[in-house]
């Protein structure tokens, strides 16, 4: 089986951006590690600290975004970088040639329940000389990332991976410690009966949404024409894994609870990588109106609706909302 390495290297990717690769990677085999030994290594339960999504902060989440900050920050390569758990961007080398952001644990309200997490990055080219503690060096649309991936924290440990030529799975094997090849040129089925969303916020959704789900819901009776199935795991990478291997849709749409935000997702490291490696499956991300990684951002922290997964499903509910 080939290891990561060598598929980089046959996607002949430049040298420099395995390189950066590979520190997130050095990285997340931490994280998994850690997630392993749980409350053996007192990594269980929340601080008392919130970051700037206003959001607890569990113990992992911090140890999990000090572990790629300080190996990223490092890299000669990487300009700079941006978390979901820093207020600001962090500037690493005045002449590095790439900008990673990410998402250091996803799903972090499942760990002490021992549920499937995940960390999440993006990485783009720094497009001027603009120093990596400016968040304007930042502002691209997805369309500019040169890579995306996830490792998903689960049964084994899992990356899942896109450089713009399809996407692979690696399993960690724990016994050399090395992520290798396992399923590769994954394709998205273009249609499903499967929808996950958070039926909680229901009332707070927008009608086009509601009136979507509402279809769903009648199944083979309503004009949907069929059955459907939900699931909710509360974890995004969790949900978009499932995607990839059987088809389905996820959506977290926006809602009326604070009208100053766009959505619930962060778009530059949740909706974008995601976005990049559901389209690089054959499937389709949107924000009900228009694609996700055409959004132009204007602050590393912005928010936005999302809808991803087989590509049919999402055009009809883009079609709800352009009703």
């Amino acid at each position: 089986m080939k290891r990561l390495d060598q598929v980089l290297n046959a996607e002949n990717i430049p040298a420099e951006l395995e390189l950066v690769v590979n520190d997130v990677i050095v990285a997340c085999k931490d994280i998994a590690f850690k997630l392993r030994q749980g409350d053996l290594a007192g990594i269980l339960g929340a601080t008392e600290d919130e970051n700037v999504q206003g959001e607890t902060q569990k113990k992992l989440d911090v140890i999990s975004n000090d572990l790629l900050k300080d190996v990223l920050v490092s890299n000669p390569f990487v300009r700079g970088v941006g978390s979901e758990e820093e207020d600001y961007t962090i500037a690493a080398n005045a002449d590095g040639k790439y900008l990673v952001t990410f998402d250091p644990l996803d799903g972090s309200s499942n760990i002490d329940v021992n549920l499937s997490v995940g960390t999440i990055f993006s990485i783009l080219e720094a497009q001027d000389n603009t120093p990596g503690d400016n968040q304007e060096v930042f502002l691209q649309n997805g369309r500019k990332q040169v890579a995306a991936g996830y490792v998903l924290y689960g049964p084994s440990a899992l990356l899942v991976m896109t450089t713009g030529n399809g996407v692979n799975i690696f399993t960690l094997d724990t016994t050399v410690g090395e992520f290798v090849l396992t399923k590769s040129g994954i394709q998205i089925p273009e249609d499903t009966a499967e929808f996950a969303i958070n039926m909680s916020n229901q009332r707070f959704w927008e009608p086009e949404m509601k009136q979507y789900i509402d279809d769903c819901l009648q199944g083979e009776e309503g004009p949907l024409g069929k059955r459907y199935n939900m699931r909710w795991v509360a974890s995004m990478v969790a949900e978009v894994h499932r995607i990839l291997m059987r088809g389905g849709i996820f959506m977290y749409p926006y809602d009326n609870r604070d009208p100053s935000k766009a959505g619930k997702l962060r778009l530059m490291y949740e909706g974008n990588p995601m976005s990049m490696i559901v389209e690089q499956a054959g499937g389709a991300s949107s924000t009900g109106r228009m694609d996700i990684m055409d959004v132009q951002p204007e602050g590393i922290h912005d928010r936005v609706p999302v809808v991803l997964g087989s590509k049919n499903e999402v055009a009809k509910v883009v079609a709800y909302h352009n009703k």
